[in-house]
Parts: structure tokens; sequence; C-alpha cells
């Protein structure tokens, strides 16, 4: 999903191990299969371990969630950026999709909360400016650093992914299904409110649009939640238990496409997959983090921040309590898939 782009192909990449951890698959031949990812190195080496947020504390039965955030590059390149199969350089890149994950250690939650890449924030070193430009004034650890100020929340792993590679993971499961929120167009593929499967080309269109929409970054947000919602059910519905062929072809897509910190081992990740081996797309929540509006900050065009309420999302998704304490206050902020 990303021209260096899009997301949350991470869960997507979780369910397919699932898949296979769930189909009685030799645990060697799902190490295999998991290896060889385009990998960065020192994303979090470079942050001072004073100033970070203190990892969340342990569940009664020894679990704890685990934070991911993910990314995708607005890149000038001309062609894919990240994973194994990147062929350019990233150049002049600035985040332009950021995802905070919160996988639950002990319930079969996840929550995904969408950053508007305009969001105007503090940057460590940089003063006030757009969110999306850390990743350009510092690269991957300087946007963890801007992430974990705002959120107070510690991230474990980063990961980014590229637009290019995206649509081969969308066809390496045979298209995926959205329900599109209202009608839109872009590039010349037309998307009515509704059920629609969408192949690579489509998808790509889909999620990359900034034209003709009304609330702007706000509706891509949503494009790009429900497609994941899409992405998940697909994948936990189509790519059946006993195929491991065709799980084994998604992960192929996904390397092709994302590229995670090196801190996320092979044992990571199968632990990761054993853990929400029954998760279903329903199991996931997708929020944007509250705004009161847009404005001008010079000549930028920005979106401002609530702060209040945004403090209250990030402390219920720290601790856990986002779906009890105060969700109603949420609504404006959620997507609700189908």
């Amino acid at each position: 999903m990303s021209t260096s782009k899009k997301k949350v192909l991470i869960l997507a990449l979780v369910f397919a191990l699932a898949t296979l951890v769930g189909s009685g698959v030799t645990w060697f031949a799902v190490d295999r299969v998991v290896g060889g990812f385009s990998e960065v190195d020192d994303v979090f080496s470079g942050l001072d371990e004073a100033q970070r947020p203190s990892p969340p504390g342990r569940e009664s039965d020894g679990s704890t969630p685990t934070f991911f955030l993910v990314m995708g590059t607005d890149s000038v390149a001309g062609g894919q950026t990240t994973g194994e199969d990147a062929t350019a350089d990233e150049g002049n890149a600035r985040s332009d999709t950021i995802m905070l994950i919160r996988v639950d250690g002990r319930t079969d939650r996840t929550h995904v909360v969408s950053i508007p890449r305009d969001s105007w924030v503090d940057v460590p070193g940089h003063g006030m400016n757009k969110i999306n430009a850390a990743y350009a004034f510092g690269g991957p650890t300087l946007l963890v650093q801007t992430i974990e100020q705002l959120t107070n929340i510690r991230v474990d792993h980063f990961a980014i992914v590229d637009f290019f590679g995206f649509r081969a993971v969308t066809d390496a499961v045979g298209g995926v299904t959205v329900t599109v929120p209202f009608e839109t167009n872009h590039h010349g593929h037309v998307f009515r409110a509704g059920p629609q499967k969408m192949n690579g080309d489509e998808a790509l269109a889909y999620v990359r649009q900034r034209t003709n929409l009304p609330r702007g970054d706000f509706d891509r947000v949503q494009l790009q939640q429900s497609y994941l919602a899409g992405l998940l059910t697909t994948v936990r519905s189509d790519v059946s238990v006993l195929d491991f062929g065709t799980a084994r072809d998604l992960i192929s897509a996904i390397k092709g496409a994302v590229t995670l910190d090196s801190a996320l081992t092979n044992a990571r990740k199968l632990k990761f997959a054993w853990q929400l081996r029954g998760l279903q797309a329903k199991s996931i929540t997708f929020l944007t983090v509250p705004y009161t509006g847009t404005g001008m900050e010079g000549e930028q065009s920005v979106v401002y921040l609530d702060d209040e309420l945004a403090a209250r999302m990030w402390t219920g998704l720290r601790s856990g309590s986002i779906d009890e304490v105060g969700s109603d206050d949420f609504n404006e902020f959620r997507y609700k898939a189908n």
C-alpha cells in the first residue's frame, strides 16, 4: 500500500502467518517463509531511553500489548522504494500514511489509529511542523520520537510500506472486496458506495486518491481504513488454512512491499501469528486521532488536533481501556466496517 505507502500490510502479514501456524505446517517451514524481509537497522538505538515512555506493565497472565508504528512515504522516486523489490532511492520522502497499532497481549482486540499526515505537532528539534515532515527531517528514528512524544506510548516496532508493491499484495489474494463508504473516482476508476471487488490497480487508485474528496485527507483516511478492513477479511476468509501455497504467495508479495525494523525477528513474527490466530477483521477497531479542523500555518494547510480528546484516546489506547472509557466521545473518529 504505499508509494512508499500504505501500511497495515503488517496486519495482513500477521493474518497470513496465523493461517500458516494454524494449518499444521511444520514450524520449520513457517520459519523459512517469514525470513528474508528487507530491514531497517538502528531505528530505536538513536533514541534517548531516559526520554522515552515507559513500557506498559504486564497483565495478570504475564502478557503485554505491542505497539507498531506503520507508515508509507510520499516519495518523489519513480519506482518502488521499500521491500526486497525496491529499485529506487527514497529521495525527498515524507511519510504519507501514519498508523499506530495496538496488538493486545491478552484478548483478540486490535486497535488501529490513523494520524493525518498534515497534523500540526511539535517535531523534536524542529519546532511545530506537519507530522509528515518528521520522517523527511530525521528518518524513522525522528518519526518514532515524534509519535512517542505526541502519544506518550512507547513504540515497539516500525514498518514502511510502498505503493508499488501494494498492487501485488492485492492480486496475490485474487482481489479484495471493499465496502466503499461513499461514491468517488480516481484515475479513471469509479468506486460506487457499497461492496466492490478491486484488483491491484483499482485498489491502488482507491487508497491513493487525493482529489474529489469533500473532507480531503480525512476522507482519504476513511478510504484507506475501509480497504484495510476488506483486505483483512479477504485474508481471513479466502486464504484457507489448508492452502499453504496461497498464504505463502501472499507473504511473498508482502515481502516485496514491506520494510521492517530489524528487531522484529522471525521468532517475534511467529509469536504474533500464534497470539492472533483466532483474530477476525471485526475484532479490529479503526480510529482517527481526534481533530478540531484545518487551518493555515504560513502557506501550509494543516490539521489541528483536539489535544484534550486526543490525550484521552492515547491514554485509553495505552491502557487498553479505549473501548470502555469514554468510547462514545470517539464515535465521530471511528470507522465502522460492515
